[in-house]
């Protein structure tokens, strides 16, 4: 049909023969929808379970970015993996905007299920710590929500025995500046980071000589556009936290709100906000 009407008959997606793929088929539908179950009557509750698991895919991906970007830095591939990186700064762009949905839930809603979830909490989401191995924050002592998992457990704990993302920019960023990488700190597993005096002092002169190090420059601020991202992650979890809980203490035991408002202040990469006050 030529210059015409749309006609859905003839421009409209047709069905896919019996043993072609086809789109429920190539992204396995219906075992996806069919793994939302609700344990109450509570309306909200499919809200609740929905959002944790987009939330969960989201997170699958940002993994799958982050796990990739560190092999293509690790072959000096850094075009790749300003690339990865700015997906998963889109990632958890989309991650933020859940937080949205969830906040049309009251807190006589969340009332009304919350019984349920029992000692479960978004707290043991090895995903959610399996990124903050990935890009550095390195605390072992976060290993033991996951004992309970053994897989799980060894999957992080074989994460740890490797170079976070982090450490190889640290890496790549001694190895320009000075020609080699002994000079660099040695990771830390027993506490979030701390801005090292050695590393903060080598970003201070890739951003005092930009077109010299521009690649480092480029790659410094992809990672703070990164955490970003992410610290406004942090802070609608705690305020999503607290519209629907009050201070009430968490499902996992933690202190609830008093305990995410104390990981707004974790930094993934304190060197690149600690140097712009050198500038």
């Amino acid at each position: 049909m030529s210059g015409g009407a749309y006609d859905p008959g003839s421009d409209g997606a047709q069905a896919a023969p019996v043993d072609a793929m086809s789109y429920s088929g190539y992204l396995k539908l219906d075992r996806l929808l069919g793994q939302q179950h609700p344990l109450s009557d509570a309306h909200d509750e499919m809200l609740f379970i929905v959002q944790h698991q987009t939330s969960e895919l989201w997170m699958k991906l940002a993994i799958h970015e982050l796990t990739a970007a560190r092999t293509e830095l690790r072959e000096g591939h850094t075009a790749q993996v300003f690339k990865m990186l700015a997906r998963v700064s889109r990632i958890f762009e989309q991650l933020n905007g859940a937080w949205d949905v969830l906040r049309t839930m009251t807190p006589a809603d969340y009332t009304r299920f919350r019984e349920v979830l029992g000692p479960s909490s978004g707290l043991q989401s090895w995903q959610y710590r399996m990124i903050e191995f990935l890009l550095g924050n390195r605390n072992a002592a976060m290993l033991e929500a996951h004992e309970g998992a053994p897989g799980i457990h060894r999957l992080l704990l074989d994460e740890l025995a490797r170079p976070s993302f982090y450490d190889e920019v640290t890496g790549l960023l001694f190895a320009t500046i000075d020609g080699d990488t002994r000079a660099m700190p040695a990771p830390r597993l027993d506490a979030p980071r701390k801005a090292e005096p050695e590393a903060q002092a080598r970003w201070k002169t890739v951003y005092e000589n930009i077109d010299r190090y521009w690649t480092l420059y480029e790659l410094g601020e992809k990672l703070v556009d990164l955490e970003d991202y992410f610290r406004r992650w942090r802070f609608n979890h705690v305020t999503t936290v607290e519209r629907v809980i009050g201070f009430k203490r968490g499902t996992g035991g933690t202190s609830g709100v008093p305990y995410l408002r104390r990981m707004l202040e974790v930094e993934l990469f304190p060197e690149l906000w600690h140097v712009r006050g050198d500038l």
